[in-house]
């Protein structure tokens, strides 16, 4: 399938690690020109020059979504290379923490990383889309926005923020030919969660060796259908197909990549 991308230039968020990494590569090889965001310069120059050596096209931004100036300078510097089709809001994080040690102050940073840092960017690029009548805003969020677990509380209301946002985005965004939609991945095997897993499961009785702990921890954690973790490009294939020419007719709607943890119909 031609994804038709080429021409387009899409700002990846939070594109040093991860799904935003796997997204940003993905993104280049379907021919769309790929601004990588990071706050940590090595990393998301690695990523830009993994993808120049794989013949793709990108460059480089860094600066902190979460402060008003920053946000602003990294939208600034996205734009001097010319319009931005494509924003995909990946940047994020959490903490594990319980109801008792998630404090206000942790409630309330985890929302301006999460939720405000996403509606900077949208704010600062996505009218030009709408001048242009094209336009892709893909919001990662997750199944813990429909389906939160007792843990890290402040994480989970953030993600069904996300949701809200997005749809309210589309709703905006009626008849201007800019769509707005969310990727919501289950649990994916990126580094910090394998090194998670890989902490926790001993002394859970899920076994000493990762090829013992991860059957394990998906039964206990994440059961879903398929049995396993998710992988970055699987996340990454779904963002693609919402920024094609297929997904024209496709918006405020939740594409859930997550094996079928989530177990609601709708």
């Amino acid at each position: 399938m031609n994804l038709n991308l080429t021409g387009k230039r899409a700002l990846v968020t939070g594109a040093s690690l991860g799904l935003g990494e796997a997204t940003s590569k993905l993104l280049a090889a379907e021919g769309a020109t790929v601004v990588i965001h990071g706050r940590d310069k090595e990393r998301t120059e690695r990523v830009a020059q993994e993808i120049r050596e794989a013949g793709g096209s990108a460059t480089t931004v860094l600066g902190d979504l979460a402060d008003d100036a920053s946000a602003a300078e990294v939208a600034r510097v996205a734009l001097d290379g010319g319009p931005v089709d494509i924003l995909v809001n990946n940047a994020g994080f959490y903490r594990h923490l319980s109801w008792t040690e998630a404090t206000p102050d942790e409630w309330r940073n985890t929302y301006n990383v999460n939720v405000v840092s996403g509606v900077r960017m949208i704010q600062h690029l996505v009218p030009a889309m709408r001048e242009r009548g094209w336009g892709r805003v893909i919001t990662i969020g997750g199944g813990l926005a429909s389906q939160p677990m007792n843990t890290h509380p402040q994480y989970n209301a953030t993600l069904a923020a996300r949701h809200n946002l997005a749809v309210s985005l589309a709703r905006d965004l009626k008849g201007t030919g800019v769509t707005s939609n969310i990727v919501s991945p289950g649990a994916i095997l990126v580094e910090a969660t394998k090194e998670l897993v890989t902490h926790i499961g001993p002394d859970r009785g899920w076994g000493e060796t990762w090829e013992e702990i991860r059957p394990n921890a998906v039964e206990a954690l994440i059961p879903n259908d398929q049995e396993r973790f998710g992988e970055p490009d699987e996340i990454a294939a779904a963002v693609a197909y919402l920024c094609s020419d297929y997904a024209q007719y496709v918006s405020g709607a939740t594409i859930r990549v997550d094996g079928g943890l989530i177990r609601s119909a709708f």
